[in-house]
């Protein structure tokens, strides 16, 4: 019996999260995967080219429930996807990463007693100021299943009294969208196109709305990127949320005195061109930091805690404050290239051993 999986896309990483899992389940005879792609976020750049990247095909359902408050989108999405769910009543659901899209639809799931899975489970920054923590442990608590991509994960949540039974390790799935695409990397050459020379640039990307959403802040920032680009020349594709800031905020002049390359937000492909063949990234990713980890490019990421603390211990990045980046900066630069070190199943096959955990699972 063919057994139908729900799989939920929302934001720009949630993508690259589905993909290799859906091109897994679709080329096994016993699942049929149905992708269900909430809107949540709208830009083409950071949905619609993604899916042609990753060769995903259309979404079988389209929920369009754009921006808007954190109730208010959570509220748009189980009100839309519960209507599907109940149509449907798929076999597994399966939700990935942190976002509100993420909560919502676990929720509509374990309210209709359909198994719910948790792609990249059990990440923790113990700051619940962070929109991100609520969804991670809401989706957490009320998932049946908590697909882990590092042993952290895995301690997280049997401190939380989740049983070991519904926990199992699978490792990092955006490596596997990594390397689907390594083999094109070469023939997009991002970095040409805006002028750059591979390993002689920097990449920033920052979105957080506790970067950007406070003028104090998103100045320092702006003055520290615009200090650091003399060292270095830097590559920042503006998330809407960052540009809409720096314009409201009258830092668009500031910025324009760095050496700083500006652009729109880059499809997945193009960036990751760009990011392969980058000096050092300066981000406040969550997905950057494993992205770079993987690849051994030092990463200097902007935030006070990071939920994936194995990027610190075992990989490249490292947590920096405004006021202190052009130090660490030089510090990164000056060090020799290490040899890069990646965690346990950060190696192309996650989404086999996610495959194999439904079977082993049997429903």
């Amino acid at each position: 019996m063919t057994r139908r999986v729900h799989m939920i896309a929302a934001a720009r990483p949630n993508f690259m999260k589905v993909a290799p899992l859906w091109h897994a389940l679709a080329a096994h005879d016993d699942f049929e995967p149905v992708l269900i792609h909430t809107g949540q976020h709208y830009d083409a750049n950071m949905s619609d080219d993604i899916f042609a990247d990753l060769d995903l095909p259309a979404p079988d359902h389209h929920l369009g429930v754009g921006s808007g408050s954190h109730a208010e989108q959570t509220g748009k999405v189980m009100i839309a996807y519960e209507k599907i769910a109940m149509e449907e009543r798929p076999d597994w659901l399966v939700v990935v990463g942190d976002v509100n899209s993420t909560a919502a639809c676990a929720m509509v799931g374990a309210k209709l007693h359909i198994p719910v899975v948790h792609l990249e489970a059990g990440l923790r920054s113990g700051d619940r100021a962070m929109p991100e923590e609520i969804n991670r442990l809401v989706t957490d608590a009320i998932s049946d299943v908590l697909w882990t991509p590092s042993p952290d994960g895995d301690a997280h949540l049997r401190a939380e009294g989740i049983p070991e039974s519904r926990i199992t390790r699978v490792g990092n799935i955006m490596m596997d969208s990594f390397e689907r695409i390594r083999p094109k990397l070469d023939a997009e050459n991002a970095p040409a196109r805006f002028g750059l020379t591979p390993g002689n640039y920097g990449i920033v990307t920052l979105h957080r709305p506790s970067n950007v959403d406070e003028a104090p802040q998103l100045k320092a920032l702006v003055d520290a990127l615009v200090e650091a680009s003399q060292r270095l020349p830097l590559m920042f594709p503006m998330h809407p949320r960052t540009k809409s800031r720096v314009e409201a905020f009258g830092l668009s002049d500031t910025l324009a005195k760095g050496n700083i390359t500006l652009a729109e937000p880059q499809s997945y492909k193009p960036f990751m061109s760009l990011l392969k063949d980058a000096r050092i990234a300066i981000t406040d990713s969550g997905g950057l930091q494993e992205e770079t980890t993987y690849l051994g490019i030092p990463c200097l990421t902007l935030r006070d805690n990071t939920e994936r603390p194995i990027t610190v211990t075992e990989g490249t990045n490292r947590l920096v404050k405004a006021d202190a980046l052009v130090g660490a900066l030089d510090a990164a630069l000056a060090a020799a290239p290490g040899t890069a070190k990646r965690p346990e199943f950060w190696d192309g096959r996650t989404a086999e051993r996610c495959v194999a955990d439904l079977v082993r699972r049997g429903r």
